[in-house]
């Protein structure tokens, strides 16, 4: 049977450039990566609209358009494009209001292991401080209007993260899905010593 996941694509920085890029090649839902203010909100929203309501260059045969075949592309795209952005820092933190009621803004996810460090506990996104300002974050997220998300590898975490409210909730990384299973199968065929 068909699922109904729906793939988001994370661009290395909030760069109008890259996200051309990505919107280009068809990618709908973006993550955008360490969104400090509303002013870097709107830049991220901005790159994923055309003219007038934004800055994203226009391209008539783009996969995205199916090389020019969906009619009307360029005038419905954006009722199909979901930007998520993320908040990393204290400081981003501080400004999820802000943040939250910029036009165009459809979620707000959490990193929780660069909130961590930037908190001064690297490595550690379970410290107390860390789950607070997480949880605390996720339910001014909520109160805004706008969903909240988080990735946490952590399966006890991320069942506390959506009892609290997390609305959409990464549980793991292709990477380390890759890995762990990687390492299980050697392991399954290591020669004994």
């Amino acid at each position: 049977s068909q699922g109904s996941a729906h793939p988001i694509v994370r661009p290395a920085w909030n760069d109008t450039v890259i996200i051309k890029r990505l919107l280009d090649v068809g990618a709908q839902t973006l993550l955008i990566p360490f969104v400090q203010d509303a002013d870097e909100a709107r830049r991220a929203v901005a790159a994923t609209r055309y003219p007038p309501l934004g800055v994203r260059g226009y391209s008539a045969a783009a996969r995205a358009s199916d090389y020019g075949r969906v009619k009307d592309y360029a005038k419905q795209c954006e009722e199909e494009i979901c930007v998520l952005v993320q908040v990393e820092t204290p400081q981003a933190i501080a400004n999820i209001e802000e943040i939250a009621a910029v036009e165009g803004v459809d979620g707000i996810f959490i990193g929780p292991g660069d909130l961590a460090a930037a908190m001064g506990h690297i490595g550690n996104p379970k410290h107390p401080e860390v789950i607070a300002a997480i949880e605390q974050a996720i339910r001014r997220i909520r109160a805004s209007g706008k969903p909240a998300g988080i990735l946490s590898p952590d399966e006890a975490m991320a069942r506390h993260y959506i009892e609290v409210g997390s609305m959409f909730t990464a549980v793991g990384s292709d990477i380390g899905i890759l890995a762990r299973n990687a390492e299980a199968l050697a392991g399954r065929f290591k020669h004994p010593q």
